[in-house]
């Protein structure tokens, strides 16, 4: 069997995965290679965006978080939860920004839209401080490249998908 056309339980190469802390990335191949004497299977995944390529063991792809790709069902809510209220605690913006940050890395469709939604700004309200751009940064690009892969589309149109969700948020 070439390593091109193998699976490993419900992952294939050429499959677009969720790699928590990196987003989207598309299984290239599954290799076999030895590290310090013990044979590895591994999944090379590829995040072309970052020009990073990261070798998971496929032991391993469940219990770092690796999935596969979102229903659109999903990707359905996720743009639902852009349009709903914002909810900021009042807790200090280190706190705030270590639970954004968690969510963003959870790799969970819904919890990075609530970080969008709840960081985003309408072109009327004030500007975000560095920190809160970066994180807003961060979670839109997830979002939007979750959405890309799923509908198929290029990064442009799910931008334009993401936007026009936002544009419907609750004041």
């Amino acid at each position: 069997m070439s390593t091109s056309t193998k699976s490993k339980g419900e992952f294939r190469a050429n499959d677009y995965v969720v790699y928590p802390a990196h987003g989207v990335g598309r299984i290239i191949s599954i290799e076999d290679q030895e590290i310090a004497g013990v044979r590895l299977e591994l999944f090379v995944i590829s995040f072309e965006k970052e020009k990073m390529t990261l070798r998971v063991p496929t032991a391993k792809a469940n219990s770092v978080g690796m999935r596969t790709l979102s229903s659109p069902e999903l990707i359905g809510k996720a743009l639902e939860t852009l349009k709903g209220r914002a909810r900021v605690k009042r807790a200090m913006w280190s706190r705030r920004a270590q639970e954004y940050e968690q969510k963003i890395n959870s790799g969970d469709l819904i919890s990075i839209a609530e970080v969008v939604r709840d960081l985003h700004r309408a072109e009327d309200q004030p500007e975000q401080s560095y920190s809160e751009r970066q994180l807003y940064e961060a979670a839109l690009e997830r979002l939007t490249r979750e959405v890309a892969a799923v509908e198929r589309l290029d990064e442009v149109r799910a931008a334009r998908r993401v936007d026009e969700a936002l544009d419907k948020k609750a004041a």
